[in-house]
């Protein structure tokens, strides 16, 4: 039995066990909401740096975004690429001519050998060459005479060249100790590159995107750390991957600088977003002790940010992640009316046992957080994971509340709203706290049965739609509850609505059967269908079957009490709605007990009743039951000669000779009783013949005389 509480090593290692029948590790389970409520509502969830970043950088109009898997480390060598977007356009003389200038080492020898190209490829490759053998004073020179050709003559080279050329002086100012003049020239230059990119000259590297970064680098040589973050940020933006790491290597730098340092550099709104941003995503750690290096990092943002309005939002959240909630309420003042300014709001209000205004907060949270806004995805401390969506989790959290106000449809649809993020808690509520009528009506009017999954996406394990598992779950409660006409329909696909309509067929028939034997008939075949296709018709989508993972695994589940989030109408509700008897494969004792009542519908001494009771005794419900299964045959039945192996090689029970049973049943049962008195019976019938024949013999005489 699998139990979400476990250490995962430990889970893997008691599976090596010899035991009777093993599975493999389990699959990561989501989190649920509803496992601690206290704890759910009380958490702010580490942010997403990458969403976080995000917010910082600010897009340039007319740049081109880097195309698909450009950002991969993964891709083609960067020399590669360069070749090819080199060789394009090209004759197949220009081609062989260019790949051979490129293998020289004298930037001479190219203007010399290239003459018969277009002047921006011989001077640039040129260029390339210098640079390459280490003098990019004379590389610069030559780059720059690309770019002083006339626009129509350098239409394919001078983004190359304006990067290149920037790439050239920064070279130079590190030889003179980061000259000043030198940095600015080359910023400039990586300046011209966007243009030019902009402006529509040819940019198959796309090299307005990278200066960017380059700039940054520039800058951030400089000493200008505010300005290289915005650089990154928007590099990020245009979607680029050095602009994301370059903002983790930054913010890393960050942490490695004096305190002295370091608060200088808070005092820029630049800085104190990316540490902010840092922080609140928990960049640096997950779980477990706080790194050092965090704690003063934290220290140094709170000294440095007080009155500070500016991300007033992302600061709250710092603080109250850190457990600092006078702070965080101080900066939720000057919040504005964002998402995350909302939910902190309702956090805050929870604690401090005003449920009405938290409501009135997670409320406006979830209007003002985007439907799409997503966080990534993320570990819980007991290692579930999750993807975490602001609006999703929010309306989540406010289901816990209307939960224990009793508003339980609400409740279940924002949670169901979520769809697969928060099935869980979901289909508990669904299963265990709304009625039947409550979750058919929701169904009937609001979860249409979604297109049924091709045979191709099942063959390739495509999960089912939300809306399809919910009207599943209804089905099966259907059946569980006794209404067979109505539960088929809303199963999503022929062969589950096939044993549905069997197993509804087979209940309606022992209901209305009059005779004995055809309604221990009807009993066996429903309870033969319950045990082979229970967990598809009628076992719980979550406890204690977990019908979700096909009754594979099962989740740790606390016993639900009455407290200050939990309601006792709510507790009263899922003591009604358990499962009998309440638990794991809860089906199979459903078809034993069915089972039982088609044995006590049959002769104890027809075979059919020995049948029956041997395949239940093979439905593994429990030992206890199987044991008693077994004591009743012994008690009750008749010899059977297929006994010796009882409960797992079963014969069909034979009903329409169990019929005959009934008239021998008794005429077995009365010789059986006048069984010791077989010798005086036959001796007393012997005298009441001769007695008899005495007594006529002298009637007659008499009659005779």
């Amino acid at each position: 039995m699998f139990t979400r509480n476990w250490p995962r090593h430990l889970l893997c290692l008691s599976l090596s066990l010899p035991l009777g029948s093993a599975l493999a590790c389990g699959p990561d389970f989501p989190m649920r909401l509803l496992d601690n409520r206290g704890q759910s509502l009380a958490e702010l969830p580490e942010g997403n740096f990458r969403f976080e970043i995000s917010r910082l950088g600010h897009a340039i109009n007319g740049l081109k975004n880097v195309t698909a898997g450009a950002s991969y480390a993964d891709e083609p060598d960067p020399v590669a690429l360069r070749d090819q977007a080199e060789q394009a356009g090209l004759s197949a003389e220009q081609q062989v001519l260019v790949k051979h200038l490129r293998s020289l080492t004298d930037a001479r020898q190219v203007e010399t050998q290239g003459a018969q190209l277009p002047p921006e490829l011989k001077l640039y490759l040129a260029g390339a060459v210098a640079f390459g053998a280490g003098d990019p004073a004379l590389a610069a020179g030559y780059f720059k005479k690309v770019l002083a050709l006339p626009a129509e003559q350098r239409a394919s080279r001078s983004t190359w060249a304006a990067y290149s050329l920037g790439r050239a002086l920064f070279a130079m100012s590190v030889e003179a100790d980061a000259a000043p003049d030198l940095l600015e020239q080359s910023r400039k230059a990586f300046e011209q590159t966007r243009q030019l990119s902009i402006d529509g000259f040819s940019d198959p590297l796309e090299l307005g995107v990278a200066s960017l970064g380059e700039e940054a680098r520039v800058v951030r040589t400089a000493g200008d750390w505010n300005r290289a973050i915005e650089l990154y940020a928007t590099q990020n933006l245009h979607g680029s991957a050095v602009g994301y790491t370059s903002l983790k290597l930054l913010m890393a730098g960050l942490m490695t600088l004096p305190e002295d340092q370091v608060a200088e550099l808070l005092k820029g709104q630049p800085v104190q977003q990316l540490v902010t941003a840092s922080l609140i995503s928990r960049l640096g750690w997950s779980f477990g002790d706080q790194p050092a290096n965090e704690q003063k990092m934290i220290k140094l943002l709170q000294n440095s940010t007080r009155g500070s309005l500016e991300n007033a939002d992302r600061l709250a959240a710092m603080n109250y992640q850190q457990g600092d909630y006078a702070s965080a309420k101080a900066f939720l003042e000057h919040a504005g009316d964002g998402g995350l300014a909302w939910w902190l709001r309702a956090k805050l209000a929870v604690r401090e046992g005003d449920k009405t205004a938290a409501a009135a907060a997670y409320a406006k949270a979830a209007q003002a957080f985007p439907q799409n806004e997503s966080w990534g995805e993320r570990r819980t401390p007991d290692y579930d994971y999750g993807t975490l969506q602001p609006k999703c989790r929010v309306e989540g959290e406010s289901a816990i509340l209307a939960l224990q106000r009793g508003d339980y449809l609400q409740a279940f649809d924002q949670l169901y709203r979520s769809q697969s993020i928060y099935w869980f808690d979901a289909a508990t509520i669904a299963e265990r706290v709304l009625t039947l009528e409550e979750l058919k009506h929701y169904v009937d009017t609001q979860v249409p049965a979604p297109p049924p999954l091709s045979q191709q996406d099942r063959d390739n394990y495509v999960p089912l739609p939300v809306a399809a598992s919910l009207r599943n779950l209804l089905g099966r409660r259907l059946l569980r509850e006794g209404h067979y006409e109505q539960a088929p329909a809303y199963f999503d696909n022929d062969g589950l609505r096939h044993k549905a309509k069997l197993y509804g067929e087979q209940r309606m028939a022992a209901d209305s059967a009059w005779w004995p034997t055809r309604r221990a008939a009807a009993l066996f075949n429903a309870a033969w269908t319950a045990r082979e296709w229970g967990m598809d018709i009628l076992g719980y989508e979550m406890a204690p079957d977990y019908a979700t993972f096909g009754g594979n695994y099962m989740l740790e589940n606390a016993e639900l009490k009455v407290g200050p989030l939990v309601a006792e109408d709510e507790v009263k509700r899922q003591q009604a709605s358990a499962a009998q008897p309440d638990q794991r494969y809860h089906y199979r004792f459903v078809a034993t007990a069915l089972a039982s009542k088609a044995a006590d519908n049959l002769p104890h001494t027809s075979q059919a009743f020995a049948a029956v009771l041997c395949e239940a005794s093979g439905w593994n419900s429990s030992l206890e039951e199987q044991r008693a299964i077994y004591q009743r045959y012994v008690r009750e039945g008749p010899y059977v000669e297929w006994a010796a192996d009882f409960g797992h090689q079963c014969p069909y029970p034979d009903f329409e000779n169990a019929n005959k049973r009934y008239v021998t049943q008794v005429t077995d049962a009365a010789r059986s009783a006048l069984r010791p008195y077989k010798t005086p019976l036959q001796v007393g019938s012997v005298l009441a013949v001769a007695a008899g024949a005495l007594l006529m013999f002298t009637r007659r005489r008499r009659k005779a005389q």
